[in-house]
C-alpha cells in the first residue's frame, strides 16, 4: 500500500469477516469428532453454520450492479469494475464510470487499474507455487536465498522464514521501510536499511509492512535466478492466462486500456500527479491488473489451485497461504471475532460460521481495491477502482458477502467503512489543526540552521536558505520541503509521498547541532546531527 495502514480497520472489519485486519484463529477440533478428507465421513470443522439456498448467487447479481451505480453516484470516484466468480465460472463482469477524468474512455473488464495490497495474496500464490516446484519452502529462512538480508536481531536475521515475512511476524515497525521508498530509495537500499529499525518480539507480534514482504519475494525470486516481476509471469500470469496483468509499473503505464489513479481536490476528482510508482515494492503493491485477469485468478485459488481442469498450484503448498498464520488484530471482547493474517491473504470467519478469505488495497495516490472470497460457497467477488481510498471497493464487497450469506445486507457497511477510512486516513502531526503562536519567539538567523545532518537510516537531511526561508531536503529524490517558522526554533513543513495523509503537519524542531524531524520518528530515528 503504500500496503497502507489497512489493517487498522480490523475493528470494521471482524464483523464482516471480509477485508484488511479480519479472520479468526482456527478453533481446536472438539474432542470425539471424526475428522477427514473423504466426504463419506463426518467433517464439522468444514460446516457453515447458516445454509446458502440455491439460485441465490445468480439471483443477487442484479443487485451488485444497483449498488455498484448508487456507489458511484454517491461518491462522484471516476472509474470501477467489478467481478464475481462462482462455481468455477465468471458470472459478472461490468465496468462503470471513465478511466480519467475529463475523457470519455469507460471503464470495462479488460481495464488495468493498479493492485496496491492486492499485490500481496497474488504474489502469494507466485511463492506457493514455487514451493510446490522445491526448494522454497514457507518455513525456509530467509537467508537461505539472501545470504546479506540482515534484521537489527541476529537471530532473527538467521531465523526469520519466507512464511514469517509474509505473515508480518518478523518484528519489523508497521511499514517498515515505506518512507524510505517515498524519499527516492529503491529496493536494494530500502532493504538493506532495514537492518537499523528496531524489533517487537519475533513471531509473537504482528506489524503490516510491504518491505519486510518484499524481502521474502525476492529471496524466492533468487532462489530460480529471475527477477520477481519474470517469475510472477512464469508461475501466474501466463499459466492463468492473465495477459492484462504485470508486477512492472512500466508495463501498466504502457497498457492502452488502463485507469489512472485520482485524488479528490475540494468537491471534484482529479488524476493525480505524479501517479505511484511501486516498484519497489512490487510484490507488495506494484501489481497491475483487470477484474477480467483477477476473476480468473479467484478461479483458481477457490479451486485449490485448479483452473480449466490444470493443476496450477499444488493445493498443499496454497494451503498455508489461506490458513490463519498471525493475530492481527486482537478481539475486544471475549464473544468477539479476532483478526488473522495467513501468507499475504487476510483469513476470517463470518458471522455466517463460513470461512472468508480478502485483502483491500489503496494508494493515496488514486487507488483502492478489494476482494473478497468464500470457499465454502465457491464464490468471490473483486472490485478495484481508480480514486484515492474511501472504502468504496469494501463496502461492496461487504454487503455481496452479506447478501451471499444471508439474503440481507445486515450492516450499514458505507458508513463504517467510510468512517473508519476518516481514521486511517486522517492527518498526523501534533500541530494538525492548530494555529500558529500569535507572538511567536523569533528563531536564530536563517543561515546559522543551514547544513547536512547525517541520519544512519534516513541518510542526509539538508537544511538550506532560500530566500527568506529554509528548504529541507532528503534522499536519493532529492526531495525538497520548505520549512515555515512556528516559534523560536521549531519550524514546520508538509511531508511528501505516499506515506503522508493529506493534511499532515510535521515539526522541524532544532537544537544546536541536531534536528529533530517528527514525520521521520515514527520508530525513534528521527533525529539528525550536523
Amino acid at each position: 500500500m503504500r500496503g497502507r495502514r489497512l489493517v487498522a480497520l480490523g475493528a470494521v472489519v471482524t464483523a464482516a469477516g471480509l477485508v484488511a485486519g479480519c479472520g479468526e484463529i482456527e478453533a481446536p477440533v472438539p474432542s470425539g469428532a471424526t475428522v477427514g478428507t473423504s466426504s463419506e465421513v463426518p467433517q464439522p470443522d468444514r460446516a457453515a453454520g447458516v445454509a446458502i439456498p440455491d439460485g441465490r448467487v445468480e439471483h443477487i447479481l442484479g443487485r451488485v450492479e444497483q449498488r455498484a451505480r448508487e456507489l458511484m453516484q454517491s461518491t462522484g470516484i471516476p472509474g470501477m469494475a467489478v467481478a464475481v466468480v462462482y462455481e468455477g465460472k465468471v458470472v459478472y463482469e461490468q465496468g462503470f464510470g471513465v478511466r480519467e477524468v475529463g475523457t470519455e474512455q469507460q471503464v470495462g473488464p479488460d481495464t488495468v487499474f493498479q493492485l496496491a495490497s492486492l499485490s500481496k495474496p497474488v504474489g502469494a500464490t507466485v511463492v506457493a507455487r514455487q514451493v510446490a516446484e522445491g526448494p522454497v519452502r514457507w518455513d525456509s529462512p530467509v537467508r537461505q536465498y539472501d545470504p546479506a538480508f540482515a534484521l537489527q536481531n541476529p537471530y532473527v536475521s538467521d531465523n526469520v522464514t519466507v512464511g514469517d515475512l509474509y505473515a508480518h511476524r518478523s518484528g519489523l515497525p508497521d511499514h517498515a521501510g515505506d518512507r524510505l521508498e517515498d524519499l527516492g530509495y529503491d529496493r536494494a537500499q530500502v532493504l538493506e536499511r532495514l537492518r537499523l529499525l528496531p524489533l517487537s518480539p519475533f513471531r509473537a507480534s504482528y506489524d503490516y509492512t510491504n518491505f519486510g514482504l518484499t524481502a521474502a519475494a525476492v529471496s524466492v525470486a533468487a532462489s530460480a535466478r529471475l527477477d520477481w516481476a519474470d517469475l510472477s509471469k512464469r508461475n501466474i500470469y501466463e499459466p492463468l492466462g492473465m495477459a492484462a496483468t504485470s508486477s512492472r509499473y512500466a508495463d501498466y503505464v504502457a497498457a492502452k486500456d488502463r485507469a489512472v489513479g485520482h485524488v479528490r481536490v475540494d468537491d471534484a476528482y482529479r488524476r493525480a500527479e505524479p501517479g505511484r510508482q511501486p516498484d519497489a515494492q512490487s510484490p507488495a503493491g506494484g501489481v497491475s491488473s483487470s477484474v477480467a485477469d483477477m476473476a480468473r485468478w479467484m478461479t483458481m485459488v477457490l479451486g485449490d489451485g485448479s483452473f480449466e481442469g490444470r493443476q496450477v498450484v499444488a493445493p498443499e503448498a496454497l494451503l498455508p497461504a489461506v490458513s490463519p498464520q498471525a493475530v492481527s488484530s486482537p478481539p475486544g471482547a471475549p464473544d468477539a471475532r479476532a483478526g488473522a493474517y495467513g501468507f499475504g491473504f487476510n483469513v476470517g470467519t463470518s458471522a455466517a460460521g463460513r470461512v472468508v478469505l480478502g485483502h483491500s488495497g489503496a494508494f493515496n495516490a488514486g487507488a483502492a481495491t478489494a476482494l473478497t472470497m468464500i470457499p465454502s460457497a465457491d464464490v468471490g467477488i473483486v472490485t478495484l477502482t481508480n480514486a484515492a481510498p474511501i472504502g468504496v471497493p469494501e463496502t461492496l464487497n461487504a454487503e455481496f458477502a452479506d447478501l451471499v450469506q444471508f439474503g440481507e445486507v445486515r450492516e450499514d457497511w458505507g458508513n463504517l467503512y467510510r468512517d473508519a477510512f476518516a481514521q486511517v486516513e486522517a492527518p498526523t502531526g501534533e500541530l494538525v489543526g492548530k494555529t500558529p503562536p500569535p507572538a511567536p519567539a523569533p528563531g536564530r538567523p536563517l543561515d546559522s540552521y543551514a547544513g547536512e545532518y547525517g541520519n544512519d537510516y534516513f541518510g542526509p537531511a539538508t537544511v538550506t536558505v532560500d530566500g527568506d526561508r529554509l528548504m529541507l531536503t532528503m534522499g536519493p529524490g532529492k526531495v525538497s520541503m520548505p520549512l515555515r517558522h512556528w516559534d523560536g526554533d521549531t519550524f514546520v513543513f508538509t511531508p511528501s509521498g505516499e506515506s503522508a495523509d493529506p493534511g499532515t503537519v510535521s515539526q522541524a524542531r532544532f537544537d544546536g547541532d541536531r534536528l529533530w524531524l517528527e514525520f521521520y520518528d515514527s520508530d525513534g530515528l528521527g533525529t539528525f546531527v550536523r
